[in-house]
């Protein structure tokens, strides 16, 4: 390759390019009349600067220049060659600037550079073929600047659209304006990203900057959703988005829907892939996986761990220009070198506006977008209302944090992966397992069984404070068969909570209908408890989610955040939900690592990036000899730890005794001193095929029934910037805060000079400001620092305001404080029946409201239904303005 000279590149590389996107490569001969020539490239074409290699010819105009260098020059730096021949072509109706044609490439067979030179802020790019005559053409008559200024003055009025939503779209237009190719727009989880992107799609779409869009998800239920999200997003007054333009998507299954769904998908004619048109306008809702194989074939394909692949899909000769806007939903996702490499790939075949959605914004992600254009973050959505925060439990396990130790004589169960049968033994000597072991190597059905019953004590709190099972979502360690935690879980689960099977659900990609029964979750009252690995952590909607159970150690911050993500949204059926609570199984250490973390976090890959077959080709070729020897010695280690005794016993054929762990120490040795002959073994097809597939000793789990653990729970109080209190240091705190700030929030000085004042406006002003604090004094969090300091369970915020003030204040609860007020109101005539029946209603509001107005009378079911405030005050004889008043003042005094 080395000695390919520039002609040979072009004969053997470059014109099979260029006749593979539909040019006829043409030898150019002087005197040849243009005006005869169509989709043609003419070779050595004269200009008055020196000859061009190639010139593009439509329809007898020459509209692009094509410069080629040989393939070991880089092509990025000779475009300049390019632009310089095409200010010396003569004749050319075009003029941009002196450039007389509007395209320019330059390419060396294997990389090829574009240049659309019709606007000085146009950026050059890698292309990954030549465009199509079609393509150019279409491009010549689109009027991207006009489009970009209808745009610019199209106020973004929708009334859906929330106004971060629409600072998005303001963000990406002005990117667009600015002639960006690449953009990432991250917004936290459950603030409508994919809402944000309909409206976005339909604002360019309508103004004519973008009329083919690719909106790429990674998940078949994220492009269900998706479907669903164009269908019901209204464009216009009366005219939804899939009326006003095609949306097609890949296939589905019924399963995909909700069973009263309608279920009406339109699959993506072929033909809109293969031979775009100007005319067409549409919507092509995909997940990556599917266009990877479009694009690459089936080997190509990455996969989630849940996720199955299309069996329907086949490779297909998709033209760069096939769409002109791609976006690229929950692109964090690749979490191996190997799996980024594809989902590079697939993105850049190309020739498109990509923007790029996600929540948690990666380094590889920021290396292929560039630029985050707009960030709307977690903590700011929580501080306007749009999601809730969360609150955290540490859960200190014994087993979690310092592994299992096995006594000598000690009887386990050991289950055989294979199979899923069990045999038991007796340890005959003690065995330490560390922390990374469990649930792997090792499982404690004790440990497991009490973590699940501490967190049914706080479900059992939530249920009796606010009527209601907490939707609870677990994440197990993995669901393998036979010896799946995900499963134990599930089994352990449903003893402890004692609610039956439909309760307490798995849901992995080993399940039947998976998707369907997400939505079971979501909707439906049960399952109200559910164990996932994956499944879950990302792109998945259940707004009513109030326990997220972190049994898995999660090391990667991205899917830590999009795991916790789960909880962020406001709830439907549950509309007083506030927050949700995080429950750290690791004593809070989870939570405190990626409090640390940054907000971009380079994460190394999971697996191994390159084949063995590989490390030891690049050792051959000479490409980083040094850092690929430690790369292979370290793999020949891990061989060694992974391989059975069999093996070993394979492994002698070519290393003496099958001793893996000694020729991987000597081999570098061995490189250095014999390089030919020590590179004969490794490049030994033989060889390489045992390096592969060499035996592994079948898999198994211990169950150890004797061990006990110690479970332990305490809540975690922080501040907004995530500092941790102890529940002492919590309440010194509130305490300073109230004796400070009375000047400043009028609620706490009417609660200790001016009773009188209180209502339903002061407590509502009281619970805002003090949750808006730095510390969040929320209501729930000060309730559990005085349960854990003075051992008082639901202590009112009344209470708890009075006493950081005067410590001599008594504390109590809601309840207390009510029948004290109404034990002191004592009537001088006897109660009809019907003004007993209004107080007994009044006062059921009382203790869960701490005040009450006029207005509550017309706006609460408990009051409306009954007659409202007209009937309410005719029962009390006109006297129900003055009754309010007295009691709003008892509760404040």
């Amino acid at each position: 390759m080395t000695g390919e000279s520039e002609r040979v590149t072009r004969k053997k590389r470059i014109d099979p390019l260029l006749k593979a996107a539909g040019w006829s490569v043409v030898p150019y001969e002087t005197g040849m009349d243009l005006s005869l020539f169509n989709k043609c490239a003419l070779e050595e074409f004269p200009t008055a600067n020196g000859p061009a290699d190639y010139a593009l010819v439509i329809d007898g105009k020459i509209i692009a220049v094509v410069e080629a260098k040989k393939v070991t020059l880089g092509p990025q730096n000779v475009l300049t060659q390019a632009e310089r021949y095409a200010t010396g072509i003569s004749g050319s109706p075009f003029n941009f600037s002196g450039f007389r044609v509007p395209f320019v490439y330059s390419t060396n067979g294997e990389i090829i550079w574009y240049h659309d030179l019709r606007n000085p802020l146009n950026r050059s790019r890698a292309v990954a073929k030549f465009h199509t005559p079609l393509a150019l053409s279409e491009r010549l008559k689109e009027k991207f600047d006009t489009s970009c200024q209808y745009l610019a003055g199209w106020d973004n009025a929708h009334p859906m659209i929330r106004p971060y939503q629409a600072e998005a779209n303001a963000a990406v237009e002005q990117g667009i304006r600015d002639r960006k190719r690449q953009m990432l727009v991250a917004m936290a989880t459950g603030t409508g990203k994919t809402y944000t992107m309909v409206n976005q799609i339909y604002r360019l779409m309508k103004s004519g900057v973008a009329k083919r869009i690719l909106f790429l998800v990674d998940r078949r239920a994220l492009a269900a959703q998706a479907v669903k999200a164009f269908s019901s997003f209204e464009a216009q007054p009366g005219l939804k988005f899939d009326r006003a333009y095609e949306v097609y998507s890949q296939r589905f299954f019924r399963e995909d829907f909700e069973e009263d769904e309608k279920f009406d998908p339109k699959v993506l004619p072929s033909s809109y892939l293969l031979e775009p048109k100007p005319g067409d306008a549409f919507v092509y809702i995909c997940t990556i996986q599917r266009m990877t194989i479009n694009l690459f074939g089936r080997n190509a394909v990455f996969g989630g761990d849940d996720e199955p692949i299309d069996e329907d899909a086949e490779q297909l000769e998709i033209p760069i220009h096939a769409f002109d806007l791609i976006i690229a939903d929950e692109c964090h996702r690749g979490y191996t070198a190997a799996e980024q490499s594809v989902w590079r790939k697939t993105l850049e075949h190309f020739d498109a506006i990509k923007i790029g959605l996600t929540a948690t914004p990666a380094a590889h992600t920021m290396a292929y977008f560039r630029e985050i254009v707009y960030r709307y973050e977690y903590a700011r959505a929580v501080r306007e209302g749009f999601l809730v925060d969360y609150d955290a439990v540490a859960l200190d396990s014994g087993v979690r944090m310092n592994g299992i130790f096995l006594q000598a004589g000690e009887q386990v169960g050991v289950i055989d992966a294979s199979t899923g049968t069990q045999s038991f033994d007796n340890m005959e000597d003690e065995r330490q397992f560390d922390t990374e072991d469990v649930e792997r190597k090792i499982t404690s059905p004790d440990s497991n069984r009490r973590i699940l019953m501490e967190i049914r004590k706080y479900a059992e709190e939530h249920e009796q404070k606010f009527g209601r099972f907490p939707k609870t979502l677990i994440f197990a360690v993995n669901d393998l068969s036979n010896i799946s935690h995900a499963d134990r879980l599930v089994d352990l689960a449903r003893d402890v909570f004692g609610k039956g099977d439909s309760f307490v659900q798995k849901i992995t990609g080993k399940v039947d209908r998976p998707l369907q029964h997400i939505r079971e979750f979501r909707n439906r009252p049960q399952p109200s408890v559910v164990v996932t690995v994956d499944m879950l952590s990302t792109g998945v909607d259940i707004p009513d989610l109030e326990y997220i159970v972190f049994l898995r150690p999660v090391k990667s911050r991205i899917l830590f955040e999009q795991m916790l993500g789960r909880g962020t949204r406001k709830g439907e059926r549950c509309p007083d939900k506030s927050h949700f609570v995080v429950f750290d199984c690791f004593n809070g250490t989870l939570l405190n690592y990626f409090r640390q973390a940054t907000s971009i976090t380079a994460e190394p890959p999971e697996k191994e990036t390159r084949p063995i077959t590989q490390v030891i080709k690049d050792i051959w070729d000479n490409r980083d000899r040094n850092y690929n020897a430690k790369i292979l010695v370290k793999r020949l280690h891990r061989i060694d730890k992974e391989m059975s005794g069999e093996g070993h016993d394979l492994f002698a054929a070519f290393v003496p005794s099958g001793d893996m762990k000694r020729y991987a120490a000597s081999l570098q040795h061995a490189l250095q001193q014999d390089f030919t002959g020590t590179m004969t073994l490794l490049r030994n097809p033989a060889f390489q095929n045992l390096l592969v597939h060499y035996p592994r000793p079948p898999r198994s789990i211990i169950v150890a029934y004797e061990n006990v653990d110690t479970v332990s729970s305490r809540y975690i109080f922080r501040d907004s910037a995530g500092n941790e209190y102890k529940p002492d240091d919590y309440l010194v705190a509130f305490s300073q805060f109230v004796k400070e700030n009375p000047e400043h929030i009028d609620a706490i000085r009417i609660l200790l000079e001016r009773p009188k004042d209180w209502g339903t406006d002061a407590l509502s002003e009281l619970k805002k400001k003090l949750a808006a604090t730095r510390y969040r004094f929320t209501v729930d969090n000060l309730q559990q620092a005085h349960k854990m300091r003075y051992d008082k369970a639901l202590v009112d915020i009344i209470s708890m305001v009075k006493h950081a003030a005067r410590e001599e204040e008594p504390l109590c609860t809601a309840e207390q404080r009510i029948h004290r007020v109404f034990d002191k109101m004592a009537y001088s005539i006897s109660l009809t029946p019907d003004q007993q029946q209004w107080l007994d209603k009044i006062r059921e509001h009382l203790i869960a409201n701490l005040s009450i107005s006029k207005d509550d009378f017309d706006i609460i079911p408990l009051f409306a239904n009954e007659g409202g405030w007209g009937k309410a005050n005719r029962v009390f004889n006109g006297e129900l303005p003055v009754l309010i008043q007295q009691w709003n003042e008892a509760i404040a005094a």
